[in-house]
């Protein structure tokens, strides 16, 4: 996928968002993050993307730390919200191609990497907004899920960072059932998984299903689709591997 896709992909999520979290009101809790109400949700996703978005603007090449939460509720929450999306939107679209700055992750450029990074965030924190308002959540575009993946099993959890270990060598296998070579075999150790794509050899633990459904339930947003052999490999997973993001 390219940068400009990513953005695009950004721009929606975020309309979404901010109108999913409109609908359901700043007091609702956010069933998917359970320790949050919809405020928490705006105030954190709007703090990441002026976040980001100072990296790209800015041209800064080293990490620094978010601004800490504004002091505003209701209607000036979700108005800020926007405006910090629309920043980064814009940002990301009249970046140079070139630009460098800071990232975390291995990408073709530093912009690449905060396009792509900005648009999984958002339709991460855009199914949580939908599931406190209710309803049908928006649809997840099967190459975007399947690309979101692959930056969770290739990028993420190759970092130190990932707490996904085991005592003894194990192999997990992702397949999704709707997209061709939409597969994953993760190998698990005591040190940081190392993920090849594809089907690569026996796995002790296979989980399988729709690849929306699998990106939101790899980053524990639904339950796992469909797990045969050793769940607890799965479980495993569900239990380590929440995400630091830089």
């Amino acid at each position: 996928m390219e940068t400009a896709e990513f953005v695009r992909f950004l721009d929606r999520e975020g309309l979404l968002l901010a109108a999913a979290a409109e609908k359901a009101g700043v007091d609702a809790k956010v069933p998917t993050c359970p320790d949050w109400q919809v405020r928490d949700l705006v105030r954190h996703t709007g703090m990441v993307h002026r976040w980001a978005a100072s990296f790209v603007a800015d041209g800064r090449t080293s990490a620094h730390p978010p601004e800490g939460p504004p002091d505003l509720d209701g209607a000036d929450l979700l108005a800020w919200f926007r405006e910090g999306h629309r920043h980064l939107v814009d940002t990301l679209s009249c970046a140079s191609p070139d630009v460098q700055c800071f990232h975390f992750l291995p990408a073709p450029s530093p912009l690449a990497f905060w396009a792509r990074r900005q648009a999984h965030e958002t339709a991460v924190h855009r199914f949580d907004a939908e599931a406190a308002r209710g309803g049908t959540p928006s649809e997840i575009d099967a190459r975007f899920a399947a690309n979101g993946i692959d930056e969770l099993l290739c990028g993420f959890h190759a970092r130190p960072k990932s707490r996904v270990r085991s005592a003894e060598p194990r192999v997990l296998r992702v397949r999704a059932t709707d997209t061709d070579d939409a597969v994953w075999t993760v190998r698990l150790s005591q040190d940081p998984p190392l993920t090849e794509r594809g089907d690569a050899g026996r796995a002790d633990c296979e989980i399988t299903g729709p690849v929306a459904g699998l990106y939101l339930s790899l980053w524990n947003r639904l339950p796992l689709p469909s797990v045969t052999g050793d769940a607890s490999l799965a479980a495993l997973w569900r239990e380590n591997s929440a995400i630091v993001m830089s």
